[in-house]
């Protein structure tokens, strides 16, 4: 049966509802996109929820040259940016955050889910260095049990760091309740908070498997 929830429930959840990125996500929803059309939206998407997480990054004041005349200009302040795929659908969502800030670290985080027990098993861990100075974005593409996610954001805490923002395109509420009690601190941005998790845990309606939709592994 599915849950009673209500967003704003949560105080750490923010659901991106741009009409670019909700258009995209109905495409792949679909089951009949392919692999292709599939990794392309989702890496264009990746890049729009990117936009509105940094929306309120703070800046600073800088003085520069403009081949016309001095001028009063805006960077960036504070910590350096890090993206720390949960792999290997995470993965998919990569390339278009790094098309945004092409700077940005980028570190892995293996997981995967347990067909039995549904839990999470950490198989691999690679981070930049100086975690705990940056700001770190852990995309993955669904937010089932959030069991996967929360093991993530446990590992990344252990291993110092203390900024992080979770960015999920389709999330059950499930999921997000489980990173909300697991989590408060950490900001979860998902572009549809769907109706529940099937007996086999995965979202319904959702899109299926990202990980074999993107990668073809179907």
């Amino acid at each position: 049966m599915a849950d009673t929830f209500h967003p704003s429930d949560i105080p750490s959840l923010h659901l991106v509802n741009h009409p670019l990125i909700q258009h995209k996500l109905t495409i792949m929803r679909q089951k009949e996109t392919g692999t292709k059309e599939f990794r392309e939206l989702l890496s264009e998407i990746a890049m729009l929820m990117a936009y509105e997480i940094t929306r309120e990054f703070p800046l600073r004041d800088v003085e520069i040259e403009t081949p016309v005349a001095p001028c009063h200009a805006k960077v960036l302040e504070g910590k350096k940016l890090g993206i720390v795929p949960i792999l290997r659908a995470g993965l998919g969502m990569l390339d278009g955050i790094l098309t945004l800030v092409p700077a940005a670290r980028v570190g892995h985080i293996g997981l995967y889910r347990d067909p039995e027990t549904l839990e999470p098993v950490e198989y691999y861990a690679k981070l930049p260095s100086g975690v705990e100075d940056r700001t770190l974005i852990v995309p993955d593409p669904m937010l089932a049990t959030g069991g996967s996610a929360s093991a993530a954001l446990t590992l990344l805490k252990q291993k110092g760091a203390k900024n992080i923002i979770l960015m999920c395109l389709v999330s059950a509420p499930e999921g997000i309740r489980r990173v909300a009690e697991d989590h408060p601190d950490v900001p979860i941005y998902v572009a549809a908070v769907d109706k529940c998790l099937n007996e086999h845990g995965y979202i319904v309606p959702g899109l299926g498997d990202a990980g074999d939709r993107i990668f073809g592994t179907l």
